[in-house]
């Protein structure tokens, strides 16, 4: 079968490799769709030739779990792969599955795993956030764009950070300039650098900050005298990979029902064939990307 792998050169190249051998607990699934997450990007410049990238996946389950647990054989199903999902076949444990409503297609599901799973914890981790003002950084990507939607299922009065002012009525409540002063109850952040220590500013007393990401790649200046007027704003951190795996079928299921209710809207920026990752990931480093990159089986 065909698997995407990082080549000496450090680009993707899709090679033959031998199917995967699955542990009891895991089922494989023939690979559909998957799609291509900014934290890869990183990974595949760390780690070296025949490391074999790719997390969430969505398709068909070819094999069930020979422990019993999971989906059964021929359950269109979306989850998390430890890697290797930009294959055509690839194991993935049972428990980090979840089953794909009939009405939900898989190209569709493919774009949730990391990215959903990153927004509905985030915004979770702010509490209960009805009538609150929630700013969210990074607002037009594959995960801001969720956290957006998400804020404002659970009530918040949620506003967009971008680089520049958008237009349409889609970006209504997007800014480009945070201003003075306290206007926020609680920030989610995928930034970093001078970005992160404006929304400290941004926040009331007692505001709560959840730092996810570092898209500005720069290290983040901050001093106590930060916080004068802004005295009590706490900033917590969310890494996916010290996530409960045993909660992913869950949490996938939560999103997938907002989905299939037309409640929640995933932005596919653009899809490409299994042999063109190398394209895909450098579509996905590019700027202006506006929701997730997808990899796709070959016809």
């Amino acid at each position: 079968m065909l698997s995407v792998q990082v080549a000496a050169d450090r680009r993707l190249t899709a090679r033959e490799v031998p199917e995967p051998v699955p542990a009891p607990d895991e089922a494989v699934v023939e690979v559909l769709a998957s799609s291509v997450n900014r934290g890869e990007l990183a990974l595949i410049a760390m780690r070296g030739e025949g490391w074999r990238p790719g997390q969430d996946v969505a398709g068909v389950v070819a094999a069930a779990a020979q422990d019993g647990s999971g989906p059964a054989r021929g359950t269109r199903v979306v989850g998390l792969a430890e890697q290797g999902a930009w294959s055509e076949r690839v194991a993935v444990r049972a428990s980090r599955l979840a089953e794909v409503p009939v009405n939900v297609e898989l190209e569709t599901a493919a774009a949730l795993p990391m990215a959903g799973l990153t927004a509905l914890r985030t915004v979770r981790s702010l509490g209960s956030i009805l009538g609150a003002k929630v700013l969210v950084t990074g607002p037009r990507g594959g995960v801001g764009s969720l956290q957006v939607q998400l804020a404002r299922l659970g009530g918040a009065d949620v506003t967009g950070l971008v680089r520049a002012p958008g237009s349409g009525e889609s970006e209504s409540g997007f800014v480009s300039d945070l201003g003075d002063g306290g206007a926020f109850d609680a920030a989610l952040d995928a930034i970093g650098g001078d970005t992160l220590r404006a929304v400290v500013g941004s926040l009331r007393p007692g505001g709560k900050v959840v730092w996810f990401g570092s898209g500005s790649a720069e290290p983040t200046a901050l001093s106590i005298y930060d916080f004068v007027g802004h005295e009590g704003v706490s900033i917590s951190t969310y890494f996916s990979y010290v996530q409960d795996p045993l909660q992913d079928a869950d949490d996938l299921g939560v999103l997938l029902r907002l989905v299939e209710q037309g409640t929640l809207q995933l932005d596919i920026d653009s899809r490409w064939p299994l042999t063109d990752a190398q394209t895909a990931m450098e579509r996905m480093s590019a700027s202006g990307v506006r929701g997730k990159v997808l990899l796709t089986a070959i016809a």
